[in-house]
Formats: C-alpha cells, sequence, structure tokens
C-alpha cells in the first residue's frame, strides 16, 4: 500500500466488535425468549438491546473508534 493512501480495516476495529457483541447477545436473548414460550416482554427487550447495540457501534464510530 502507497503511503497516504486509504487504509481499510473491514471491519476490525473497536466500534465494529462492541455493535457487533452487544447486537450478538441481543439476538441470543431474543432467540432464548422466543423459544420460551414465546416470553414476548424479554423479545421486545432483546430487540432494544439490537438497537442499542447499533446505536453505542455508530456513537463509538463518531468518536474516532471505527474506520472513517
Amino acid at each position: 500500500m502507497a503511503e497516504g493512501g486509504k487504509h481499510y480495516h473491514h471491519g476490525r476495529t473497536p466500534a465494529a466488535w462492541t455493535g457487533s457483541i452487544i447486537s450478538g447477545v441481543g439476538f441470543l436473548l431474543g432467540t432464548i425468549a422466543f423459544l420460551m414460550g414465546p416470553n414476548w416482554i424479554f423479545v421486545w427487550v432483546s430487540v432494544a438491546v439490537i438497537l442499542a447495540g447499533a446505536v453505542v457501534g455508530g456513537i463509538m464510530s463518531k468518536m474516532g473508534l471505527g474506520q472513517a
């Protein structure tokens, strides 16, 4: 790669990892909640966790911890 060129991380940034892990936990909780009956309160809580993962990842990216 030439000096001064743009470097692509391909999702290997703290913002990407944090957003993915939080969203992954949300999907896991949603799956468990759905299989338990379904327990709709926990399903909607898991949807909120998934959305929080996207928001946290976006905020971290804006703070400079993601790919520009």
